[in-house]
Formats: structure tokens, C-alpha cells, sequence
């Protein structure tokens, strides 16, 4: 898939409305104890403030990632 498949094309929106660049989401993303894809989703936007897109795209590109390592 490409990146704006995976969601890279949200990054820069993201960095700017949440002021953290996208290499500190994963790094939260991965520390996390959920691994399902929703749950996820629904952390960054419960705890964080992340719209859904927002999320979406973050956890997505995040597992895709590592699932391609």
C-alpha cells in the first residue's frame, strides 16, 4: 500500500494541530498495552483529544509499519 493509503497524507495536519511531531504518536502508539486497531483509535481519541481521522490514520500507518518490519 502506499504511504497515503496508510495515512501518511494526515501527518502534517496532524503535527500542526496537536503540536507533536508524528514520530512522538507512534512512539506513544507502541508503548501502549492495546494492540487491536479500534482500541487503539479510541485511546488517542479519548486520552489524546485526536478526531477519529486523525487516530485512524496514525494507528493504521503505525501497525503497517510494523507489520512490514
Amino acid at each position: 500500500m502506499t504511504d497515503s493509503l496508510q495515512g501518511a497524507a494526515y501527518f502534517p495536519s496532524i503535527e500542526k494541530k496537536y503540536g507533536r511531531p508524528i514520530a512522538e504518536w507512534k512512539g506513544l502508539i507502541r508503548s501502549s498495552p492495546l494492540t487491536e486497531h479500534m482500541e487503539l483509535v479510541s485511546w488517542l481519541k479519548s486520552e489524546h483529544g485526536l478526531g477519529h481521522g486523525h487516530a485512524n490514520a496514525l494507528v493504521a500507518h503505525t501497525l503497517a509499519e510494523d507489520k512490514a518490519k
